[in-house]
């Protein structure tokens, strides 16, 4: 069995970390996200298709050609034309039977064990909020229709976008038509295959979505345990509650409930609380987390829960105090300011 890993978006509501990286590298619990993703697959799959495109290389680099006992095969998705587009571009790589998976959420093991029974399956997840979603209506565990974000409810079931197919998918997705988003999605070639065949809803709780910055603080929690995770060659004088730290960062002051990326420095009298800190950043002064708090996205105010500040890679921050729901972008330096806007 194969698996196929979409991973060639540019991420812009995850700002300002994608700039530096794609997504499917972010890390927590010290791990990227397309790590824990791999890692999930073992045994279940012999070969995984990444199908790359932002910033391609990072991945190549990073993963290799070969990732545990996992053969790694890299497609490039030259133009973004959605989903199915990326799908349809691999055909002549997919022998049989294979997982479909997006590359910036994380899926478990036993879900994807248990969606690999089947020949067609779909993950569905119970949600609060399904008008944000694809939902998903079934009878009896079998795929009826999925609705694109549907203004009244008609079921809490969200599509968590992991797919069992064969190489029929593919005589599928040449009959869709671009959505309103001028995309080829493969909802749409999905529901053309419901009407000829059994395509399994498999309900999960154990996906965690990766939509913007705090989701990591969300996913971070929950994979470590509320545990602390220290990585390799880092040095601790501070106090560190509840949080990931890097390899090779140098803690002097306060860090709560946060993410801290490799190779920074929090100084003596820092306190950081719900925030990420990106790589090879060096920050001086105070980030207090607020709840219920919210941050700018493509001009839109978002609900963001608890949140401090994000802050990306190569920053040099000097006697600062940050403003909760913040974001500043790489390589900015900055001293002996209260920080209220994105930067």
């Amino acid at each position: 069995m194969q698996a196929v890993i979409l991973a060639a978006g540019k991420s812009t509501r995850t700002y300002p970390l994608t700039i530096t990286r794609p997504k499917p590298l972010l890390k927590v619990a010290n791990k990227m996200l397309l790590e824990h993703n791999l890692d999930n697959l073992r045994d279940i799959v012999s070969e995984v298709i990444i199908i790359v495109g932002y910033k391609k290389e990072l991945i190549i680099n990073h993963i290799g050609q070969k990732y545990k006992h996992l053969a790694i095969r890299y497609v490039e998705q030259k133009q973004q034309l959605g989903t199915a587009h990326a799908l349809s571009i691999i055909e002549p790589y997919i022998k049989g039977r294979f997982v479909l998976m997006m590359g910036d959420d994380i899926y478990s093991r036993k879900d994807i064990m248990k969606c690999s029974k089947y020949n067609y399956s779909i993950l569905a997840v119970k949600v609060k909020n399904p008008e944000n979603f694809g939902v998903i209506i079934e009878k009896n565990g079998i795929l009826l229709d999925i609705v694109e974000k549907p203004k009244k409810f008609i079921s809490d079931l969200a599509s968590a976008a992991l797919y069992t197919f064969d190489r029929k998918i593919f005589r599928w997705i040449k009959k869709i038509k671009k959505s309103q988003r001028s995309e080829f999605e493969i909802p749409d070639a999905i529901k053309l295959l419901s009407k000829s065949e059994k395509v399994h809803a498999i309900k999960s709780k154990n996906w965690l979505p990766i939509a913007y910055p705090w989701d990591l603080l969300r996913a971070d929690k929950i994979l470590r345990k509320n545990n602390n995770n220290i990585g390799k060659n880092s040095a601790i004088y501070g106090k560190i509650k509840n949080s990931s730290i890097g390899s090779s960062c140098i803690i002097k002051g306060q860090v709560k409930d946060s993410i801290i990326m490799d190779n920074s420095i929090i100084d003596d009298g820092s306190i950081v609380e719900s925030s990420i800190i990106g790589e090879s950043v060096y920050f001086k002064g105070t980030i207090n987390a607020q709840n219920n708090g919210y941050s700018i996205v493509k001009g839109k105010k978002i609900k963001a829960g608890k949140i401090g500040a994000i802050i990306s890679d190569n920053c040099k921050l000097t006697n600062v105090n940050i403003k909760a729901g913040c974001k500043i972008g790489p390589n900015i330096k900055i001293k002996n300011k209260n920080i209220i806007a994105d930067l």
